[in-house]
């Protein structure tokens, strides 16, 4: 067993592909707060991709998190000299390949003060981020900023020791601006749609909040790019950790993922940016129209199935689509009532979209927890879900599924399976989640009435009339009885 760092890198198995680049080679141009799974299979290997073709070797990686356990994350890359292993798992085979595109890590501390004196260096050029659809201080129904949660509450009024990462970038903005710098590229990575509009309203907000004229700086000078990222990348466990010892490594932290990859980019970088197209990105005026067919069917399709499968305890996705109900409720749903309303991108109908899902969800090798994937509903379901629902209600076509698909989300919510087991927390708004699933048991319309999530929705009997017999009839006869009515109608 080889114990993974640079050193080692001529000592792994032949099969075990590694970076071709010297690390002495390499300088940085980009900082990534938010150093998870999805980052590194996904924007770090593209870049690894074209450092191993002796391209762009001055926009290396270094890493960054603003969250205790990214304290930890970062002393167990350290220990392996911010290598990766990502061992692809194809339903034919596996593979592993080391990527070395990150080559440092800012000690994470309270205040952030190296973090942002880091961004303010003249050689990063982006900041980019992975912190979650749901970590952009949004209301869900809105997507307006929510000036009044702790946390921006907290950095407007300490912005030279901002608690959150947002906080971090206007901070070090301020000081690029003082110092003549020039701004940097603010690029969210994340399933957002319009990420890079968001990523602006939340920088342009919260620094209005301490400094307007900063605030009317960031807007005119920085640029934030939207973007569409794809590929499905399950969290690392015990499984993972076996997977990468077979390869013959001993990586701390290594990562699996899918053999697909999409990356869509507009191109609006004030500061410069990679070749990413070189390495199979899409650079693109019409990153909405990807952004919709991916968020719509993939993500949405993630919600459609993975509620049902925690009340059933089914463990994955892939389990999932196995299921003689869930499966065939993604299918019914997806083509019926979202793909309808999915305008088809270069090369790709929706319809199509759908049998590419289908064949991505069923693969066995990606054990994709049901419980991962229903994290953070409160975020999730107003984003990938509801749109679908008004764009349903708006064009007079069925929305009787995602109806369904919202009664299990909120029988999901009530916190126990069907055998009885508890469903531990899942959300960041767990407690008034749980609060208006017990309080809709008696009367269903608590559930809708969380404006938050749905808006003006509890007033269309079009889409309540169906949540409420849906959510009826799974108290009264099971979730899979309720999904087989449907089903059959």
């Amino acid at each position: 067993m080889i114990d993974l760092s640079y050193d080692t890198l001529a000592d792994l198995p032949e099969d075990v592909a590694r970076p071709s680049y010297a690390r002495a080679e390499l300088t940085p141009g980009i900082l990534h707060i938010g150093v998870g799974n999805f980052h590194r299979a996904h924007q770090a290997w593209y870049l690894h991709r074209l450092f191993q073709q002796g391209r762009n070797l001055d926009w290396a990686i270094i890493g960054a998190g603003v969250r205790p356990y990214d304290e930890l994350q970062r002393l167990k890359l350290a220990g392996q000299d911010f290598l990766t292993t990502l061992i692809e798992l194809d339903p034919s085979g596996s593979s592993a390949e080391v990527v070395g595109a990150m080559i440092d890590y800012v000690p994470v501390e309270d205040g952030n003060a190296a973090l942002i004196e880091r961004m303010a260096q003249p050689d990063i050029r982006i900041v980019a981020l992975t912190v979650t659809e749901g970590g952009y201080y949004t209301a869900p129904a809105t997507k307006g900023f929510d000036f009044s949660h702790p946390d921006i509450v907290h950095d407007a009024a300490h912005p030279l020791r901002p608690r959150t990462a947002f906080g971090a970038m206007v901070a070090a903005l301020r000081l690029r601006r003082d110092r003549g710098l020039g701004p940097f590229t603010g690029m969210s990575c994340d399933n957002l749609q319009g990420n890079g509009r968001i990523l602006r309203q939340t920088l342009v907000s919260l620094a209005r909040l301490s400094d307007p004229a900063l605030a009317d700086w960031i807007n005119a000078n920085c640029s934030f790019p939207n973007a569409m990222v794809d590929c499905i990348v399950p969290a690392t466990g015990e499984t993972e950790l076996a997977l990468a010892r077979g390869f013959g490594i001993n990586d701390a932290v290594p990562v699996t993922h899918e053999n697909f990859r999409q990356w869509v980019i507009e191109d609006d970088f004030c500061a410069g940016r990679p070749d990413w197209d070189k390495a199979g990105a899409v650079f693109s005026d019409h990153v909405h129209v990807y952004e919709a067919m991916k968020i719509r069917i993939l993500n949405g399709g993630h919600q459609v199935i993975a509620n049902a499968g925690e009340i059933l305890s089914v463990p994955t996705i892939a389990d999932c689509m196995a299921h003689p109900m869930i499966g065939a409720l993604f299918a019914k749903v997806a083509r019926q009532e979202i793909a309808p309303h999915v305008d088809p991108v270069p090369g790709m109908s929706a319809q199509a979209y759908v049998d590419l899902i289908e064949t991505r969800f069923s693969n066995p090798r990606i054990v994709d927890t049901t419980r991962r994937v229903a994290f953070d509903g409160s975020a999730r379901h107003p984003g990938f879900v509801m749109p679908s629902v008004r764009d349903g209600l708006a064009r007079g076509t069925s929305v009787s599924g995602l109806a369904l698909v919202e009664a299990l989300w909120a029988r999901m919510c009530e916190g126990t399976r069907e055998d009885g087991s508890r469903i531990a927390a899942n959300d960041p708004q767990w407690g008034a989640l749980n609060a208006a699933a017990m309080a809709a048991k008696t009367d269903p319309s608590a559930w809708l009435a969380q404006t938050a999530y749905y808006g003006d929705l509890a007033s269309d009997d079009r889409f309540t009339a169906q949540f409420v017999r849906w959510f009826d009839a799974i108290w009264a006869h099971g979730a899979a009885e309720a999904i087989r009515e449907f089903l059959e109608n």
